[in-house]
C-alpha cells in the first residue's frame, strides 16, 4: 500500500518506504522434499516460467541455503499461479517457501532474524514473507516494522494486463523525493481517503509508457474501487471495494477476487 521511492543509495539500490500486505487466495504451490542426492531437482508447471531452471529464485534460495548450512539434496516442485514480471513478489514468496522449508526439512531451528536474513540476500521484497503480515518496510525493502492495518471485510481484485514491467525499467524512470507526508499515518485514514494520499512514485512513468496499465486503473475506479493503485514497480493494479466487484475489462487480463479476511483464502499448506 503505496511506495515512495526516497533516494538512490551508494549501494546502487533505492531508499524505499511502503506498507506491503499479504494477499491469501493467489499463491504458488511451492512442494520440496528431501532426496539423499546433493543438489537440487526442480520442475515447474502452470504458468510458464522466463528463465531457465537455474536462475528460479527457488533454485537460488536452496543453493543459499546450501552455502549457509552445508545441507544436501532435495527435489523442488512449483506450481506457478502468480503472474511474474507483476509486482506481486510471487516470485519472492516462492524463495522464501524454499528457505522455510529447508529449515524445517533439515531440522535446523532458524531464528527468524536468521530466516530474515537469508532471505533478503535474494531480493529486497524477500524477507517480507518470512513474516507475512503487514509490514512498513524501509531500506531497500528489507527492513520491516509490523504495522496495524486490517483490511478485513473489502474485496480485492487484482488485474494485470498482457505486459509486464522489468526492474530495471521501473527504477530507470523514477524520480526520487523525500515525501512530504507519512505512509502510515495516511493509511490510518479511512480506505475511502486513501486515493491520492496513498500514492505509489512509480505510476507517473509506467503510465506514460504503458497505457493499457493506466487504463486498467481507471476501470477500477469507475468499477467502484473505494482506492485502486499499482502493485509494487507493476504491472499489475489491485482495487479495493465494498462490495464484490463486477469489472469491464479487456480481453486477455489476468483476474483474481476475494475478501480480504476470508479463512477460505488462507494457504497453510506451502
Amino acid at each position: 500500500m503505496g511506495l515512495r521511492v526516497v533516494r538512490r543509495r551508494d549501494d546502487g539500490y533505492h531508499e524505499l518506504q511502503t506498507v506491503m500486505f499479504p494477499v491469501r487466495g493467489l499463491y504458488d504451490r511451492v512442494d520440496v522434499e528431501r532426496t539423499g542426492s546433493t543438489g537440487v531437482e526442480f520442475e515447474g508447471s502452470g504458468l510458464a516460467i522466463d528463465c531457465a531452471a537455474e536462475d528460479n529464485l527457488c533454485v537460488k534460495a536452496f543453493c543459499l541455503m546450501r552455502r549457509r548450512y552445508g545441507i544436501d539434496g532435495v527435489r523442488i516442485s512449483l506450481d506457478k499461479r502468480v503472474p511474474f514480471g507483476a509486482g506481486l513478489g510471487g516470485g519472492s514468496a516462492d524463495a522464501t517457501a524454499v528457505i522455510m522449508a529447508v529449515d524445517r526439512l533439515f531440522g535446523l531451528s532458524l531464528g527468524e532474524k536468521e530466516l530474515i536474513c537469508a532471505a533478503a540476500e535474494l531480493g529486497s521484497d524477500t524477507a517480507f514473507f518470512v513474516r507475512n503480515t503487514p509490514q512498513y518496510c524501509t531500506g531497500r525493502g528489507e527492513i520491516m516494522t509490523p504495522v496495524d492495518l486490517s483490511l478485513d471485510g473489502w474485496w480485492l481484485a487484482v488485474v494485470k494486463p498482457d505486459e509486464g514491467v522489468s526492474t530495471r525499467e521501473a527504477y530507470s524512470g523514477v524520480v526520487p523525493r523525500v515525501p512530504e507526508r507519512d505512509l502510515c499515518r495516511d493509511l490510518q485514514l479511512p480506505v475511502e481517503q486513501w486515493q491520492g494520499a496513498v500514492v505509489n512514485d512509480f505510476e507517473a512513468h509506467i503510465f506514460a509508457a504503458h497505457p493499457r496499465i493506466a487504463d486498467l486503473k481507471r476501470r477500477l475506479v469507475q468499477g467502484g474501487a473505494a482506492y485502486a493503485s499499482m502493485s509494487g514497480s507493476g504491472s499489475a493494479l489491485f482495487g479495493l471495494f465494498a462490495e464484490r466487484p463486477s469489472l469491464d475489462l479487456p480481453e486477455g487480463t489476468f483476474v483474481h477476487t476475494e475478501r480480504v479476511g476470508d479463512p477460505a483464502n488462507d494457504a497453510s499448506d506451502l
